[in-house]
């Protein structure tokens, strides 16, 4: 079923700039434009004029909230990014015209009214984006699980007006509000009858609209993708786990952590998935009955190895498979009497909900609470309890308590020992991570996986029938062997790393990076030689990107060569910007065949991509480039075609949002400052869009939409008026590329001249340290996945593209979907060309949303996809290293809004159900 969505308008920034019409499609004109400075301004500008031109019809649903009051309330355990959602709900409720009242306390606090109940103003939420927990306080509450309880609550919320709800929560959260709703006319006919409310304020409250959104460390939930404070709550792991491997490789420790979660493994899971975790124990996949030997002979050969420490990570509700409890306390004591290692225990506990929240879980609060009041403002009598989620990169609603159910269902299962059906019900996302991880988490590469029990266990459990006979790395004197024959094997259709196919040769696989360093990087590389090596192919490390290749530094890597490099940032192998033309394609291509390489892995960004476009067209030429090659994405910039996420922009966008926190501090410490900061990102201004938003900042110039004179002087204002009414702090950000006359000086001298007598102004430029860094949990798991994805990608190819050639066996291939960039986006369809994408979107008009079931959503949600580098050629500027179209200018509205700027926003949500 296809329902219109609410556009919101009011006077924006696209409109003074002379936007066109949206009757002629922005797609259109964005191919009618030609290389030139302006080409990406007038794109965007098109974008966001084609915005407010459509949705001028729906300007009288502005203030039709006008009259109308929502209540917002945090409950059950608190998690990081719910004062980001209260925010947000504040600001935007108010934008539209809704009373917005606290609910402090939750549940508690709505039975026992008075001053637990308080009306929201636009700065009593300035400066809580920052801060964890939740402002408004959260509790327990036994009184609202009785009737009395929730009659009190009922007469407290009719009494001020409130028939909106909005509700922060878990599970349980959200089944006691949709349990009041279905109460609510019961509730309010007993107090009408008791005099308690007068018929009129009935009528007025006669239905109550509630929607939800799910805050919770444990990602317990289903129907999303990921629930409010899951990502911070990784940084924290992550911080303890990177902090502890420090003093475990010091006194060759084991450490066995255990972190939160109640009966979802999902952090125990990612959080060995991004450290590289030795053995692992989460409730959906509980041990053998003899783990206890598997595990004390992994770490013993870990040792043998040459590792000097040991990490187990636990869920704290980990269980063998007969259902009964593995603590972390027995597990120290197996590993410290069998093995005799110096073992300790390390149970993180509450640390995991504490500090500032990730610039993910501020941006997801942010979408999530505006898109929350939106849902109230569309809601009608009839219209059944939500809750906002996150489906991929897009923000969906979904039926409440069709999710309370399936979540349910996943405890039933468990309690019954069903754990495959507990495995398919947490979701793709979480099968994906489970098989990747026991694909690498073996301690060596076999060397007879017939005569390997351990082997043969671990393949069997990650669902691989059979397994590749490894052979001794090539000595220096001989780097190219002829391909040789091994064992066949296959993979079944649960495996991520599914070739479908049986392959009988070795093949060299070169890796190296190529543009600047980025987080995860690293990750990506031990990833793509690990699962090179566990297909039986012959990883080639190539050090400082083509000019190392030019120069023979190539390297054969041994499997206990990558064991640290998950959590590390920079780039091990080295990297530069150097493209092939550069060096002569002649020169490269004798380097490939002197190499006998079969396939190419390059990490990294704009260069990456044009490097393998550059080879892919040389084709004809050299036949030495007919081989399958992929790019993985990895830049800060975020600006790589054909992927709506690059690798290091997460870790870049955390650094830019820490050190924002900083600044701020000090701004708030000194009366009426405003920061002006430059940030990276060459043209691209998705990392100070992003960080504009997950910071509160007050303004973000970037390159892809125009501003000029009468933009500055409007902030300058906006920022003036700011101060009087007592917000004594602002935060600009500039890209470093938004305007080759604006730069960042001259509109730090603007700040100074027009705020002389109102604020003060510095500037700020971060520079490089964007760039630096551990890698982030998100950066680290998709560098890992999208890395062994590309070799199962390259093994099918090689597969079936090799033949015998004078006495040795070759791999040629010079079709479109053999070189091709592999990247996140909505869409699930493998190697589809953009061209092919094109013709399923409506650019005219984006305003229907699709009613679609959690199993359909799972289909359209953001996977990984292969596209061809040759169709992403007509969607590449490449003068300004762009692509052409970015999902990420439709959030800049929001962060106008949310700064009190007039603007214009569209409604993301799309409608979506159980069955």
């Amino acid at each position: 079923m296809l329902t219109p969505t609410l556009r919101l308008t009011l006077p924006s920034r696209a409109n003074v700039q002379g936007c066109p019409s949206a009757k002629s499609s922005p797609l259109s004109r964005h191919f009618a434009a030609q290389e030139s400075d302006q080409d990406l301004p007038k794109m965007a500008s098109a974008v966001l004029g084609d915005l407010s031109s459509t949705s001028a019809l729906a300007a009288g649903n502005l203030r039709q909230a006008q009259g109308k009051s929502i209540g917002v309330f945090t409950s059950g355990g608190d998690s990081q990014g719910m004062n980001a959602a209260v925010r947000a709900v504040v600001r935007m409720g108010i934008h539209v015209g809704f009373r917005v009242y606290y609910i402090h306390e939750g549940y508690q606090g709505m039975v026992d009214g008075a001053d637990n109940i308080k009306e929201a103003t636009w700065t009593s939420v300035s400066g809580i984006i920052q801060q964890g927990g939740t402002v408004i306080g959260s509790a327990r509450c036994q009184d609202f699980r009785e009737r009395a309880g929730r009659l009190k609550a009922a007469a407290n919320l009719v009494k001020l007006g409130i028939s909106n709800l909005v509700v922060i929560g878990g599970d349980g959260s959200l089944t006691g509000a949709n349990c009041f709703r279905q109460e609510w006319a019961g509730l309010l006919e007993e107090l009408e009858k008791k005099g308690e409310i007068t018929a009129e304020q009935s009528k007025n409250c006669s239905h109550l609209n509630i929607v939800g959104m799910v805050g919770s460390i444990d990602n317990d939930f289903c129907g999303t993708d990921m629930t409010i404070g899951c990502d911070t709550a990784l940084h924290r792991i992550m911080e303890s786990v990177d902090a502890i491997t420090t003093t475990a490789q010091s006194h060759q420790r084991t450490f066995v952590m255990e972190v939160m979660g109640r009966h979802c493994g999902y952090l125990a899971l990612v959080t060995a998935l991004a450290c590289g975790a030795d053995w692992l124990f989460i409730p959906e996949w509980p041990p053998e009955a003899d783990w206890e030997d598997h595990m004390c002979r992994r770490l013993s050969e870990l040792r043998t190895a040459g590792s000097r420490l040991g990490i187990v990570i636990m869920a704290e509700g980990a269980i063998d498979q007969k259902g009964s409890a593995i603590t972390s306390n027995r597990v120290k004591e197996i590993i410290s009497t069998r093995l005799g290692h110096d073992t300790r225990v390390t149970v993180l506990g509450h640390v995991q909900r504490g500090g500032n929240p990730s610039a993910f879980d501020r941006v997801l609060g942010c979408r999530m609470g505006a898109e929350a009041v939106l849902a109230l403002l569309e809601a009608k009598p009839d219209t059944p309890a939500c809750v906002v989620s996150l489906d991929g990169n897009q923000a969906v609603r979904v039926n409440l308590m069709e999710c309370v159910e399936r979540t349910q269902q996943v405890a039933a299962a468990m309690k019954k020992g069903n754990f495959e059906n507990c495995v398919s019900l947490r979701g793709r996302s979480f099968r994906n991570n489970l098989e990747i991880y026991k694909i690498l988490s073996h301690v060596k590469p076999p060397n007879n996986p017939q005569q390997s029990p351990v082997v043969v266990r671990q393949l069997s459990r990650c669902s691989v029938d059979g397994a590749a006979n490894m052979f001794s790395p090539s000595s220096t004197s001989n780097r190219c062997p002829v391909p040789a024959k091994r064992p066949r094997w296959s993979a079944d259709d649960n495996n991520p790393l599914k070739t479908g196919f049986e392959c009988e040769h070795v093949f060299n696989i070169g890796i190296m990076n190529v543009g600047a360093p980025a987080a995860g990087m690293n990750a990506a590389v031990r990833s793509a030689v690990r699962t090179a090596i566990l297909n039986g192919h012959q990883p080639y490390a190539i050090y400082e990107g083509f000019e190392g290749l030019a120069e023979g530094r190539v390297k054969v890597p041994k499997w206990m060569d990558v064991h640290t490099l998950i959590g590390e940032g920079g780039s091990y192998l080295g990297t530069n910007r150097t493209q092939p033309a550069k060096l002569g394609l002649p020169q490269i291509a004798s380097k490939f065949k002197e190499f006998n390489l079969s396939a190419l892995i390059i990490i990294g960004g704009f260069e990456a991509y044009d490097s393998v476009l550059q080879l892919a067209e040389a084709r004809p030429q050299y036949k030495e480039f007919c081989i399958p090659m992929v790019v993985i994405p990895c830049t800060i910039s975020n600006n790589v075609p054909g992927t709506e996420f690059s690798l290091g922009t997460d870790t870049a966008l955390n650094a830019i949002t820490d050190i924002c926190d900083r600044i701020k501090q000090s701004a708030s410490g000194t009366k009426r400052r405003v920061f002006v900061v430059e940030t990276m990102g060459g043209y691209c201004g998705y990392l100070a869009t992003l960080a504009g938003l997950a910071g509160g900042a007050d303004a973000a110039y970037i390159f892809e939409e125009r501003f000029g004179m009468r933009d500055l002087q409007t902030d300058v204002e906006h920022l003036a008026k700011k101060m009087v009414e007592g917000v004594e702090r602002g935060l600009i950000l500039r890209n470093e590329k938004c305007n080759e006359n604006y730069t960042t000086d001259f509109i730090y001298q603007l700040y100074c001249e027009e705020g002389k007598g109102i604020f003060s102004a510095r500037k700020n430029v971060l520079g490089h340290m964007q760039q630096g860094g551990c890698p982030s949990p998100f950066d680290r798991n998709l560098g890992t996945k999208l890395a062994a994805k590309s070799v199962a990608f390259l093994a099918e190819k090689m597969h079936n593209n090799y033949k015998e050639e004078g006495g040795r066996v070759v791999v040629e291939c010079n079709e479109e979907d053999t070189a091709c960039l592999i990247g996140l986006n909505r869409r699930t369809v493998q190697f589809s060309p953009v061209t092919h994408i094109k013709s399923q979107t409506d650019f005219q008009d984006d305003t229907l949303t699709r009613t679609v079931s959690i199993e359909e959503a799972e289909e359209f949600s953001m996977t990984t996809t292969l596209t061809p580098v040759t169709h992403l050629k007509a969607w590449s500027d490449f003068k300004h290293r762009l692509p052409r179209e970015q999902w990420w200018l439709k959030l800049r509205p929001l962060l106008r809004i949310l700064a009190k700027h007039e603007s214009v926003y569209e409604v993301e949500g799309t409608e979506a159900s159980i069955e």
